[in-house]
C-alpha cells in the first residue's frame, strides 16, 4: 500500500514538475557585449581626391614661333637643365615699342613679385623658429612632468604646419626667381640688340619633376603669356576631403587622418594642414542641397610608401576629431532611447534589467560612457521586441 502511495506521489510530482516546466517561460536568446576600458576615438569619414601641392603652367615669355614641343606627359624635367619649349623671336616684334614697354613692365612685376616671395619666405622662417623654440620647451617640461601631453601634440602639429609653409613659400621664391630670369631675359630679346634678336630662345623647367600636361604642342606663333605646358612634381601630393560645414567645425590643424581604400595594401597617415574658412554648396546624390568645406590634408608616409599614388585619385580619410587613451566605452549597438536619455540592458543574472546611462562621445561602434556603468558589466547587444525588464535571458549559441 505504501509503495502504492509512493509512486502515486512520484507521478504527481513529476506531472506537477513538466506542467511548470512547460509554462514556465522561456528564456530568450540574445548576444551579449561587455563594457571596457579603452582607447576611444571619434571621425569625420568622408571621401576625397588627391592633388599636387605644387603645380606651374609654363607661358611664353615672349610673342614668336613656337617650334613643336617634343615632351610628353609624364616626362621627367630638372630645374634649370630641361629644356621645355623653343620660341624663335619675330622681328617686326622686336622692334615694337609697345613690346618693349610690356617686357619692362614684366621685369619689373617679376622684381616685386620675388621681393614679395623673399619677404614670405623670411616670415616663414621666423614663425617655424618659434615652433621649434616651442616644441624643445615642451618636450623639456614634459620629460620633467610639468607639461602635459595635450600641449605637446598641438606643438608637433604647430611645427609640422610651420614646416610646410615655409616649403610652400619657398617653392613660390623659386617660381618668382625663374619668372624674373625669364622676364629679363625676354627683355634683351625685344631690345632690338643685333647679338639677342636672332638668338632662339630656350624655356627651361622652372621645377623640377615631371610633366602633366603639354598645352601647346605644335608648332605655332605665339604672343607673350599663352600657356604652353604644365609641369609638377607627382609624389608631392596633398588631399582635399570635403565635409559638412557642421563636421569641420569639430576639425583643427594638426588632427591625424587615417587614409584609407587608396589602392594600397595598408592605410596611410596624415595630419591636417588646413581647414577652409569658407563653405561651399553642394548638392548630394539624393539631391539634398549641403554646404561643405575643403579640408587639407599632408600626407606623412613617404611617397615609397605610395609608389602608385597619383594626382587626382579618390581616396577615403577618417579624420580624427576627439580621441581618449583611457575611458570607459559600450558598444552602440546595445543602445536604445528611453524617453529621458539612453539606456541599457544589463544582465543580471539571466534577467535583461534597463540601466539609464549618461554618455560622452561616441563613433559609428562605441561610445563613452560617462555614468551608469562599470567596466566588466555585461549588457545585450542588438536588442529586439522580446527583450524587456525582467525578462529572463540566455546567451545565443553560435
Amino acid at each position: 500500500m505504501r509503495t502504492r502511495h509512493l509512486v502515486l506521489i512520484l507521478f504527481l510530482l513529476g506531472a506537477v514538475a513538466a506542467l511548470t516546466y512547460a509554462l514556465w517561460p522561456a528564456s530568450v536568446p540574445v548576444d551579449l557585449a561587455r563594457v571596457e576600458r579603452g582607447p576611444l576615438r571619434t571621425t569625420v569619414d568622408e571621401d576625397g581626391k588627391t592633388r599636387l601641392k605644387e603645380r606651374y603652367i609654363v607661358s611664353a615669355p615672349l610673342a614668336g614661333r613656337l617650334s613643336r614641343v617634343t615632351l610628353r606627359e609624364g616626362d621627367a624635367v630638372t630645374a634649370g637643365q630641361t629644356i621645355l619649349a623653343t620660341i624663335d623671336p619675330m622681328d617686326p616684334s622686336l622692334l615694337d615699342p609697345r613690346a618693349l614697354a610690356e617686357a619692362t613692365a614684366r621685369v619689373r612685376a617679376a622684381e616685386a613679385a620675388l621681393e614679395r616671395a623673399g619677404a614670405a619666405v623670411r616670415r616663414a622662417a621666423a614663425a617655424q623658429e618659434l615652433a621649434q623654440s616651442e616644441l624643445a620647451r615642451l618636450r623639456e617640461a614634459t620629460a620633467k612632468g610639468a607639461g602635459s601631453t595635450q600641449e605637446l601634440q598641438r606643438a608637433l602639429a604647430e611645427d609640422v604646419i610651420r614646416r610646410e609653409e615655409l616649403r610652400a613659400v619657398g617653392f613660390d621664391r623659386d617660381i618668382a626667381s625663374f619668372e624674373l630670369e625669364q622676364a629679363r631675359a625676354a627683355l634683351l630679346h625685344s631690345s632690338g640688340e643685333p647679338s639677342q634678336a636672332s638668338v632662339r630662345f630656350d624655356i627651361t623647367a622652372p621645377v623640377s619633376g615631371r610633366v602633366l600636361r603639354v598645352i601647346q604642342e605644335s608648332a605655332a606663333v605665339v604672343t607673350a603669356g599663352s600657356p604652353l605646358i604644365e609641369v609638377g612634381d607627382p609624389t608631392d601630393l596633398e588631399l582635399v576631403i570635403d565635409v559638412l560645414s557642421t563636421d569641420a567645425v569639430a576639425i583643427r590643424p594638426g588632427a591625424q587622418v587615417s587614409i584609407e581604400h587608396w589602392g594600397g595594401e595598408a592605410p596611410l597617415s596624415g595630419h591636417v594642414r588646413l581647414v577652409e574658412p569658407a563653405a561651399f554648396t553642394k548638392f548630394s546624390a539624393l539631391g539634398v542641397e549641403e554646404q561643405r568645406v575643403n579640408v587639407i590634408i599632408d600626407l606623412d608616409d613617404a611617397p615609397e610608401a605610395r609608389p602608385t599614388l597619383g594626382d587626382g585619385y579618390r581616396v577615403e580619410a577618417r579624420i580624427v576629431t576627439w580621441e581618449s587613451p583611457d575611458t570607459i566605452k559600450v558598444p552602440t549597438s546595445a543602445l536604445f532611447r528611453t524617453q529621458k536619455s539612453w539606456a541599457v540592458f544589463l544582465a543580471d543574472r539571466g534577467r535583461a534589467v534597463t540601466r539609464e546611462v549618461a554618455l560622452g562621445r561616441r563613433n559609428a561602434d562605441e561610445a563613452q560612457v560617462l555614468s551608469g556603468l562599470e567596466p566588466g558589466d555585461t549588457v545585450v547587444a542588438y536588442p529586439g521586441d522580446k527583450v524587456r525588464d525582467g525578462v529572463r535571458i540566455a546567451p545565443r549559441r553560435p
